[in-house]
């Protein structure tokens, strides 16, 4: 027998002061079980980051995610059907950027462990043709961090200013430094 997603209720209060973006947020986000929750924490920032005032369909969401090849974490559709953003997290390969800048308007990738500085040195060039596409790193450390306010029920405060974030929750607090790579 399969096992089922862990479901995780949040309420995200973002008040992002680079972008004059306010907002509060009623979110479900499924666990996958080969997915940790530092994964769907820095699911939940990549959100709180890139969320938009925009209105019904076109508003920035929670896909199936890592159980579905063609879907990326976290997309942003118009009425018709059309990608406007896609966001994946880890160190895809080269086919799957291709499709990704292939189908969506723009694409960010969200590197988030030590790992991902390997993958950028060793792809950054190729990586220079996809001119709708960026890379957004989160430090491991920081991600730890951020994993540890992690609760089944969350209610977070998500404060953005001057490139940075702060996070904090009923279990504590964190600041993530999102760093854009290649970009000065």
């Amino acid at each position: 027998m399969a096992t089922k997603a862990t479901v995780y209720k949040t309420s995200v209060q973002v008040s992002d002061m680079d972008r004059n973006h306010y907002q509060s947020y009623d979110l479900t986000l499924a666990l996958h079980p080969s997915e940790t929750e530092e994964r769907m924490m820095v699911r939940l920032a990549a959100f709180a980051l890139l969320a938009d005032e925009k209105e019904g369909g076109e508003q920035l969401g929670f896909s199936k995610g890592i159980s579905t090849e063609d879907e990326p974490d976290l997309w942003q559709k118009n009425y018709s059907d059309e990608i406007l953003l896609w966001v994946e997290l880890g160190q895809p390969d080269e086919k799957r950027l291709r499709k990704a800048c292939g189908r969506a308007r723009q694409v960010v990738i969200v590197n988030y462990n030590d790992k991902s500085d390997i993958w950028w040195e060793q792809n950054k060039g190729k990586n220079s043709r996809f001119d709708n596409m960026r890379v957004l790193q989160f430090s491991e450390v920081q991600v730890q961090a951020l994993a540890k306010i992690c609760t089944r029920s969350m209610q977070l405060n998500v404060t953005i200013q001057d490139g940075e974030m702060w996070i904090s929750g009923e279990l504590g607090e964190c600041a993530l430094t999102p760093m854009w790579r290649g970009e000065a």
